[in-house]
């Protein structure tokens, strides 16, 4: 039996948690198990940080992970455990450098994308789309992708012989979709190698063409631009560069479409864990950031909210991991790589339950051009 003499950071989270509708030792779904009673005041120092690193550490645990985070934002307890003053690093760090700059830029992929195109192609769907489905009537993780694929494809309004440009391509999933289904050329570029070498690999076949390179670096003009995920990564500092790089690439006629994971606020770094852990360097815009990065330049000719879909995204990519865990587990990809992953998708997964992040289409033209026949949703 638990003793009734808890420490004062105990008796704090069971408050906040009571706010939540979460139950320390309860069976309802999302509450939870603690096992080390250190778990409370890690909670309170560290917030975020300390919520995963110490589930990472067996401190606790929860059948339903993503629930426990759905109701941990809607009750926004994330406002409410603000940690101690070690977390104000980085927003400092965040203004006084360009953390996202060109010699830095690649390191989000050594440190996530270069995993090993072994874990990704057991967790992905059969064209490596590692971005959110479109599920509007789909019943599988591939109809999804490839739903989305053709929705960006359509409100470009693509054209056999048309070029393409694809910033941060990933695996090549939309240039293979868009050059075999759409007969057009596609340019794309990424910073990470086993993602350029295996989508060298994928679609060589087809009229695509894959470059270990910086978006900011490209060349050329394009009946079409495209970035599906790439946002993301880029850093506040350099949306309005990102929007000059596709402005600069797209025809007068063309139209440009960035699909992006958004926060609801403005923010200038991203969630303390998921920055070391998961995404280095990683900080989603506002619409309000992408609104200023735009304007003088652009005109968002469509605006659609596909934020749902990525609850249904994300626990399809983690049935897939988990179903191939016995198969990944290894020398790279221990134990705690496991927890670390599990934290990583089904925390995910409750953020996009509560509503705490959106994804967003935009489609975009260059000043002056009639408006296009973009609404294809």
């Amino acid at each position: 039996m638990r003793s009734i003499d808890t420490s004062p950071a105990e008796r704090t989270v069971r408050e906040l948690f009571s706010l939540a509708g979460i139950t320390v030792g309860g069976s309802a779904p999302g509450d939870i198990q603690v096992h080390n009673p250190l778990f409370y005041s890690r909670l309170l120092q560290q917030a975020s940080m300390g919520l995963g690193e110490s589930y990472m550490d067996g401190w606790w645990d929860t059948p339903a992970l993503e629930v426990f985070i759905e109701k941990v934002l809607r009750a926004d307890l994330k406002n409410k455990i603000k940690g101690d003053w070690r977390l104000w690093l980085l927003p400092a760090k965040a203004v006084l450098f360009n953390l996202q700059s060109r010699a830095r830029a690649y390191q989000v992929a050594e440190a996530h994308y270069d995993l090993g195109n072994d874990l990704y192609q057991r967790m992905l769907d059969k064209r490596m789309v590692y971005t959110c489905g479109y599920w509007k009537g789909a019943t599988s993780l591939e109809q999804a992708q490839e739903q989305k694929l053709d929705l960006v494809c359509r409100k470009v309004g693509l054209k056999p012989g048309m070029k393409v440009l694809d910033l941060g391509c990933g695996w090549g999933g939309f240039a293979g979709y868009a050059a075999e289904k759409y007969g057009v050329s596609v340019l794309g570029v990424s910073v990470s190698k086993e993602q350029v070498k295996l989508a060298q690999e994928m679609w060589s076949g087809l009229d695509v063409e894959f470059r270990l390179d910086d978006y900011r670096n490209v060349s050329g003009t394009y009946d079409a631009v495209v970035s599906i995920g790439m946002a993301e990564h880029i850093g506040y500092k350099n949306h309005r560069t990102m929007m000059k790089v596709i402005h600069r690439s797209l025809k007068p006629e063309g139209v440009a479409l960035v699909h992006t994971i958004a926060n609801n606020v403005s923010r200038i770094h991203g969630i303390p864990f998921i920055e070391k852990y998961i995404f280095p360097n990683a900080c989603a815009p506002s619409l309000a950031q992408l609104g200023k990065a735009i304007e003088g330049l652009l005109v968002c000719e469509d605006l659609q909210n596909l934020g749902p879909d990525y609850y249904d995204t994300l626990l399809a990519w983690w049935e897939n991991f988990d179903r191939a865990w016995p198969e990944l587990r290894g020398a790279r990809y221990d134990d705690r790589f496991y927890k670390m992953w599990k934290f990583y998708l089904l925390a995910a997964a409750g953020a996009s339950k509560a509503r705490d992040g959106q994804l967003y289409h935009l489609v975009l033209t260059r000043t002056g051009r009639a408006q296009p026949d973009c609404r294809k949703s």
